[in-house]
């Protein structure tokens, strides 16, 4: 709808953006929107729960002979679940980034407890 219906005001509400395959406002909310601004707040929050994960594998885990610090995926589970439910999505992300390593594409808990995590 280009003309707000809950407005008393005949100006339109919004003009339409086109915006086209391949272009650098494509899928993108618009600039200095509260959308864009949630997704800026929401993103900043997941890698502060990243770092927060790598800190505490860091506490956790113990030093390896090629230096890395390594932990299993049950005792992080253990430690990390008390201060977030989304473990692996965090683990995901971090590994995302290349700042974990870990086999296999998805960890289940009590499945998966003795896969290594590795620091990077």
């Amino acid at each position: 709808q280009r003309k707000n219906p809950f407005s008393n005001d005949d100006r339109l509400a919004s003009k339409a953006v086109q915006t086209h395959r391949g272009d650098s406002a494509y899928g993108r909310p618009p600039e200095g929107s509260q959308t864009e601004q949630r997704g800026k707040d929401a993103h900043s929050h997941v890698g502060k729960e990243v770092e927060e994960l790598c800190l505490i594998i860091r506490s956790t885990g113990e030093v390896g002979e090629d230096g890395h610090v390594s932990v299993t995926f049950g005792q992080l589970f253990e430690t990390y679940v008390t201060i977030s439910n989304k473990v692996v999505g965090i683990l995901l992300r971090a590994r995302k980034h290349g700042l974990v390593h870990f086999e296999g594409e998805m960890l289940w808990q009590g499945k998966d407890d003795d896969v290594i995590i590795t620091l990077l």
